[in-house]
Protein backbone atom coordinates (compact mmCIF):
# COMPACT_ATOMS: atom_id res chain seq x y z
CA UNK A 1 0.00 0.00 0.00
CA UNK A 2 1.45 3.39 -0.69
CA UNK A 3 1.57 5.47 2.30
CA UNK A 4 2.85 8.87 1.10
CA UNK A 5 1.35 9.47 -2.61
CA UNK A 6 -0.42 11.77 -4.07
CA UNK A 7 -2.83 11.38 -6.43
CA UNK A 8 -2.63 13.33 -9.26
CA UNK A 9 -5.94 13.16 -11.55
CA UNK A 10 -7.29 17.06 -12.23
CA UNK A 11 -10.02 18.23 -15.07
CA UNK A 12 -8.28 19.25 -18.43
CA UNK A 13 -9.32 22.72 -17.55
CA UNK A 14 -11.50 25.52 -16.14
CA UNK A 15 -15.17 24.35 -17.55
CA UNK A 16 -17.14 27.74 -18.26
CA UNK A 17 -19.78 25.96 -20.18
CA UNK A 18 -19.41 27.21 -23.36
CA UNK A 19 -15.67 26.97 -23.56
CA UNK A 20 -12.92 24.89 -21.19
CA UNK A 21 -9.44 27.15 -20.36
CA UNK A 22 -6.80 24.44 -20.62
CA UNK A 23 -4.41 24.60 -17.66
CA UNK A 24 -1.61 24.58 -19.71
CA UNK A 25 -2.58 27.22 -22.40
CA UNK A 26 -3.88 29.00 -19.28
CA UNK A 27 -0.05 28.68 -18.19
CA UNK A 28 1.29 30.19 -21.28
CA UNK A 29 -0.80 33.02 -20.85
CA UNK A 30 0.57 33.28 -17.61
CA UNK A 31 3.45 33.22 -18.26
CA UNK A 32 3.59 36.17 -21.32
CA UNK A 33 1.56 38.28 -19.55
CA UNK A 34 4.15 37.99 -16.67
CA UNK A 35 7.08 38.15 -18.93
CA UNK A 36 5.35 41.46 -20.79
CA UNK A 37 5.20 43.36 -17.11
CA UNK A 38 8.93 42.38 -16.33
CA UNK A 39 9.97 44.00 -19.97
CA UNK A 40 7.51 46.58 -19.21
CA UNK A 41 9.57 48.07 -15.86
CA UNK A 42 12.77 46.51 -17.83
CA UNK A 43 12.59 49.12 -20.90
CA UNK A 44 11.53 51.62 -18.89
CA UNK A 45 14.64 51.44 -16.86
CA UNK A 46 16.83 51.20 -19.91
CA UNK A 47 14.61 54.49 -21.63
CA UNK A 48 13.39 52.12 -24.49
CA UNK A 49 10.22 53.62 -25.70
CA UNK A 50 7.62 51.34 -25.02
CA UNK A 51 6.45 51.32 -28.30
CA UNK A 52 8.76 49.01 -29.38
CA UNK A 53 7.60 46.43 -26.33
CA UNK A 54 4.73 45.38 -29.03
CA UNK A 55 6.56 44.29 -31.66
CA UNK A 56 8.86 42.54 -29.12
CA UNK A 57 5.98 40.60 -27.64
CA UNK A 58 4.72 39.13 -31.30
CA UNK A 59 8.38 38.27 -32.27
CA UNK A 60 8.70 36.00 -28.85
CA UNK A 61 5.36 34.40 -28.78
CA UNK A 62 5.79 33.44 -32.60
CA UNK A 63 9.71 32.31 -32.00
CA UNK A 64 8.69 30.72 -28.79
CA UNK A 65 6.01 28.19 -30.15
CA UNK A 66 6.94 28.16 -33.64
CA UNK A 67 10.57 27.10 -32.27
CA UNK A 68 9.10 24.69 -29.61
CA UNK A 69 7.18 22.72 -32.32
CA UNK A 70 10.28 22.44 -34.67
CA UNK A 71 12.25 21.69 -31.70
CA UNK A 72 10.61 18.62 -30.59
CA UNK A 73 9.60 17.41 -34.52
CA UNK A 74 13.77 17.40 -35.21
CA UNK A 75 15.69 16.43 -31.96
CA UNK A 76 12.48 14.16 -30.75
CA UNK A 77 9.72 12.62 -32.94
CA UNK A 78 11.33 13.13 -36.77
CA UNK A 79 10.57 9.22 -37.57
CA UNK A 80 7.07 10.34 -37.33
CA UNK A 81 6.61 13.36 -38.65
CA UNK A 82 8.74 12.92 -41.57
CA UNK A 83 6.27 10.63 -42.90
CA UNK A 84 3.25 13.28 -41.67
CA UNK A 85 4.62 16.62 -42.13
CA UNK A 86 1.11 18.32 -42.50
CA UNK A 87 0.70 17.28 -38.69
CA UNK A 88 4.06 19.89 -37.81
CA UNK A 89 1.36 22.69 -37.45
CA UNK A 90 -2.01 21.15 -37.39
CA UNK A 91 -3.53 20.19 -34.32
CA UNK A 92 -4.86 17.32 -35.63
CA UNK A 93 -4.18 13.45 -35.85
CA UNK A 94 -4.66 11.47 -39.22
CA UNK A 95 -3.44 8.28 -38.61
CA UNK A 96 -4.86 5.61 -37.34
CA UNK A 97 -7.65 7.33 -37.67
CA UNK A 98 -8.80 11.48 -37.30
CA UNK A 99 -8.21 12.88 -33.93
CA UNK A 100 -8.19 16.66 -32.94
CA UNK A 101 -4.73 16.53 -30.51
CA UNK A 102 -4.73 20.16 -30.00
CA UNK A 103 -0.73 21.57 -30.08
CA UNK A 104 1.24 19.30 -28.32
CA UNK A 105 4.80 18.68 -28.60
CA UNK A 106 7.19 21.34 -27.52
CA UNK A 107 10.21 21.38 -26.92
CA UNK A 108 12.69 23.80 -24.99
CA UNK A 109 15.79 23.85 -26.58
CA UNK A 110 13.65 24.37 -29.85
CA UNK A 111 12.14 27.41 -28.16
CA UNK A 112 15.81 28.36 -26.95
CA UNK A 113 16.92 28.44 -30.52
CA UNK A 114 13.91 30.35 -31.46
CA UNK A 115 14.43 32.73 -29.35
CA UNK A 116 17.78 33.51 -29.82
CA UNK A 117 17.05 33.99 -33.45
CA UNK A 118 14.32 36.19 -33.52
CA UNK A 119 15.89 38.55 -30.81
CA UNK A 120 18.80 38.71 -33.68
CA UNK A 121 15.78 40.11 -36.04
CA UNK A 122 14.23 42.11 -33.82
CA UNK A 123 17.52 44.06 -32.25
CA UNK A 124 18.56 44.88 -36.21
CA UNK A 125 14.97 45.83 -37.37
CA UNK A 126 13.12 47.54 -34.28
CA UNK A 127 15.49 47.94 -31.32
CA UNK A 128 18.78 49.15 -32.61
CA UNK A 129 20.87 47.86 -30.55
CA UNK A 130 23.09 45.05 -30.17
CA UNK A 131 21.50 41.56 -29.90
CA UNK A 132 23.38 40.96 -26.87
CA UNK A 133 21.43 43.84 -25.23
CA UNK A 134 17.96 42.30 -25.48
CA UNK A 135 19.30 39.03 -24.78
CA UNK A 136 21.12 39.49 -21.45
CA UNK A 137 17.17 41.41 -20.55
CA UNK A 138 15.18 38.90 -22.16
CA UNK A 139 16.48 35.97 -19.90
CA UNK A 140 14.92 37.72 -17.16
CA UNK A 141 10.92 36.70 -18.27
CA UNK A 142 11.88 33.74 -19.78
CA UNK A 143 13.33 32.02 -16.97
CA UNK A 144 10.08 33.30 -15.23
CA UNK A 145 7.73 32.03 -17.88
CA UNK A 146 9.93 28.15 -17.87
CA UNK A 147 7.89 28.00 -13.97
CA UNK A 148 4.88 27.80 -15.41
CA UNK A 149 4.92 25.77 -18.53
CA UNK A 150 6.51 22.89 -15.99
CA UNK A 151 3.73 23.31 -13.73
CA UNK A 152 1.34 23.21 -17.57
CA UNK A 153 3.03 19.84 -18.13
CA UNK A 154 2.35 18.75 -14.70
CA UNK A 155 -1.50 19.53 -15.27
CA UNK A 156 -1.41 17.75 -18.37
CA UNK A 157 0.75 14.85 -16.50
CA UNK A 158 2.72 14.40 -19.33
CA UNK A 159 6.93 14.86 -18.97
CA UNK A 160 6.49 12.41 -15.91
CA UNK A 161 9.24 11.55 -13.31
CA UNK A 162 10.52 8.26 -13.10
CA UNK A 163 9.03 5.66 -10.81
CA UNK A 164 10.47 6.13 -6.97
CA UNK A 165 10.09 3.00 -6.02
CA UNK A 166 8.81 3.97 -2.11
CA UNK A 167 5.79 5.20 -0.67
CA UNK A 168 7.30 8.94 -1.94
CA UNK A 169 5.64 10.66 -5.18
CA UNK A 170 2.72 11.45 -7.40
CA UNK A 171 0.49 8.96 -8.90
CA UNK A 172 -0.44 10.04 -12.76
CA UNK A 173 -3.96 8.34 -12.94
CA UNK A 174 -4.72 9.69 -16.42
CA UNK A 175 -1.96 7.45 -17.18
CA UNK A 176 -3.65 4.13 -15.46
CA UNK A 177 -1.00 3.38 -13.10
CA UNK A 178 -0.91 2.95 -9.67
CA UNK A 179 2.74 3.51 -8.88
CA UNK A 180 4.61 6.64 -7.79
CA UNK A 181 6.69 8.88 -9.86
CA UNK A 182 9.25 11.62 -9.17
CA UNK A 183 6.98 15.12 -9.91
CA UNK A 184 9.96 15.87 -11.91
CA UNK A 185 8.27 18.61 -13.70
CA UNK A 186 7.65 20.60 -10.15
CA UNK A 187 11.16 20.12 -9.03
CA UNK A 188 12.19 21.79 -12.44
CA UNK A 189 10.17 24.12 -11.81
CA UNK A 190 10.91 25.31 -8.79
CA UNK A 191 14.78 25.45 -9.92
CA UNK A 192 13.62 27.39 -12.38
CA UNK A 193 12.08 29.59 -10.10
CA UNK A 194 15.33 29.87 -8.65
CA UNK A 195 17.24 30.52 -11.52
CA UNK A 196 14.66 33.61 -11.94
CA UNK A 197 15.02 34.95 -8.89
CA UNK A 198 19.38 34.89 -9.35
CA UNK A 199 18.66 36.78 -13.04
CA UNK A 200 16.19 39.51 -11.40
CA UNK A 201 18.72 40.12 -8.29
CA UNK A 202 22.15 40.64 -10.80
CA UNK A 203 20.27 42.76 -13.29
CA UNK A 204 18.58 44.69 -10.87
CA UNK A 205 21.05 44.91 -8.04
CA UNK A 206 24.37 44.53 -10.21
CA UNK A 207 26.07 46.11 -12.40
CA UNK A 208 27.10 42.93 -14.91
CA UNK A 209 24.08 44.19 -16.85
CA UNK A 210 26.45 46.32 -18.48
CA UNK A 211 28.72 43.49 -19.46
CA UNK A 212 27.19 42.94 -22.87
CA UNK A 213 26.66 39.04 -22.87
CA UNK A 214 26.83 38.29 -19.12
CA UNK A 215 23.27 37.59 -17.97
CA UNK A 216 22.43 35.97 -21.10
CA UNK A 217 25.53 33.68 -20.52
CA UNK A 218 24.42 33.04 -16.79
CA UNK A 219 21.12 32.38 -17.98
CA UNK A 220 22.52 29.29 -20.33
CA UNK A 221 24.64 27.91 -17.73
CA UNK A 222 21.80 27.88 -14.86
CA UNK A 223 18.84 26.77 -16.92
CA UNK A 224 20.42 24.25 -18.54
CA UNK A 225 22.23 23.16 -15.98
CA UNK A 226 19.04 22.14 -14.42
CA UNK A 227 17.80 20.38 -17.22
CA UNK A 228 20.60 18.25 -17.18
CA UNK A 229 20.53 17.08 -14.22
CA UNK A 230 16.71 16.49 -14.10
CA UNK A 231 16.84 14.32 -17.07
CA UNK A 232 18.48 11.84 -14.78
CA UNK A 233 14.79 11.01 -13.35
CA UNK A 234 12.54 11.58 -16.67
CA UNK A 235 11.06 9.13 -18.45
CA UNK A 236 12.31 8.59 -21.80
CA UNK A 237 10.02 11.06 -23.77
CA UNK A 238 8.67 9.74 -27.58
CA UNK A 239 11.11 8.94 -30.16
CA UNK A 240 14.16 9.13 -27.72
CA UNK A 241 17.23 6.64 -28.18
CA UNK A 242 17.37 5.33 -24.92
CA UNK A 243 20.52 3.30 -25.52
CA UNK A 244 22.58 6.60 -24.98
CA UNK A 245 24.66 7.44 -22.12
CA UNK A 246 22.88 10.48 -21.77
CA UNK A 247 19.30 11.38 -23.26
CA UNK A 248 18.99 14.03 -25.89
CA UNK A 249 18.06 16.63 -23.44
CA UNK A 250 20.89 16.06 -21.68
CA UNK A 251 23.26 15.99 -24.98
CA UNK A 252 20.98 19.14 -26.41
CA UNK A 253 22.30 20.96 -23.03
CA UNK A 254 25.71 20.62 -22.65
CA UNK A 255 26.46 23.03 -26.07
CA UNK A 256 24.48 25.90 -24.35
CA UNK A 257 26.14 25.80 -20.97
CA UNK A 258 29.76 25.75 -22.31
CA UNK A 259 28.30 28.86 -24.85
CA UNK A 260 26.88 30.03 -21.33
CA UNK A 261 30.73 30.20 -19.59
CA UNK A 262 31.93 31.64 -22.61
CA UNK A 263 29.51 34.62 -22.47
CA UNK A 264 30.13 34.50 -19.24
CA UNK A 265 34.06 35.11 -19.16
CA UNK A 266 35.55 35.87 -22.36
CA UNK A 267 37.15 39.23 -22.22
CA UNK A 268 35.01 42.47 -21.16
CA UNK A 269 36.58 45.31 -22.03
CA UNK A 270 35.16 45.67 -25.14
CA UNK A 271 31.59 44.47 -24.18
CA UNK A 272 30.12 47.25 -22.07
CA UNK A 273 27.16 49.12 -22.67
CA UNK A 274 28.10 52.64 -22.75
Amino acid sequence: MLLNVFYWNPSEGIDLGFFTIHYYSLMFVIAFTLGWYLMKNIFKREGVSLEKLDSLFIYMVLSILIGARLGHVIFYDWDYFQHHLLEIFLPVRFEPEFEFTGFRGLASHGAAIGVIIAMYMYSRNVLKKPVLWILDRIVVPVASGGIFVRIGNFMNSEIVGKPTGSDYGVVFTKLGEDFARHPAQLYESACYLVVFIILWLTYWKTEKRNKLGYLFGLFLVLLWTVRFFVEFIKEPQVGERVNWVLNTGQWLSIPFILAGFYFMFRPSTKNRVN
